[in-house]
């Protein structure tokens, strides 16, 4: 393996998506909430520059096609797991979430079983706007939670961490508490339709994947 500027970016990638959720171990919210979404911004965009600038230096390697797709679901599935369970674990966030947490298992799963055959399963220009779904979804997510738990906070005279255990207890919901009192931002409600709307593009390219491996599932006729 070449140490090249993509496969570095890429590295860092994979090593940003646990920095996510280190970040509500060592700071407070919503200080947390605004440096895990600076991390997960920045990290996002290098998945763009790793392939572009891999094609563009004819740097690709098989170093880099390995690692990609880890680090962007590692990113995926890391930050919505913290994003879920400061949520209060809503259910309109908790549906779209199992979705997008089970198609990636699934078809990790079918990508290991088939083995070298796995090829026939190449990432389709659906699944990249898949991702970019997603990761604009979770990137506006942590932008609201961290915006609605300021103005929780505000609200209900509260110090940031009494309100974070009563949202970690579920006895105070952010989310659904911004759309009773009519506070001045509705980030939140804008990603829970972009983690739907990459719900369903998840599940659509599962299927896809799904489909395509079938003539491989099928068992030898015995004659």
């Amino acid at each position: 393996m070449t140490w090249t500027l993509p496969n570095i970016l890429t590295v860092l990638r994979l090593i940003a998506a646990p920095g996510v959720a280190i970040m509500f171990l060592y700071f407070h919210r919503p200080w947390a909430d605004w440096f895990a979404l600076t991390l997960f911004v920045t990290a996002a965009v290098t998945d763009w520059f790793d392939g572009y600038l891999a094609r563009l230096w004819k740097q690709e390697s098989k170093f880099g096609a390995m690692l990609d797709p880890i680090a962007d679901k590692a990113m995926v599935v890391i930050a919505l797991v913290i994003i879920t369970g400061y949520s209060g674990m809503n259910p309109w966030l908790i549906l779209p979430v199992t979705i997008i947490l089970f198609r990636e298992v699934f078809v990790s799963g079918l990508r290991e079983f088939l083995g070298a055959k796995a090829g026939l399963l190449k990432v389709t220009k659906l699944a990249k706007w898949k991702t970019t779904a997603q990761m604009i979804a979770i990137a506006i997510l942590f932008l609201g939670t961290g915006l609605e738990h300021m103005e929780g906070i505000a609200r209900q005279g509260m110090t940031a961490d009494q309100y974070a255990a009563l949202v970690t207890q579920g006895l105070a919901d952010p989310i659904r508490s911004c759309g009773t009192h009519g506070c001045s931002s509705y980030a939140t409600w804008v990603g829970l339709i972009l983690i739907w709307i990459a719900a369903i593009l998840t599940f659509v390219t599962g299927w896809d994947y799904f489909n395509k491996s079938l003539p491989y599932l099928k068992d030898d006729k015995r004659e």
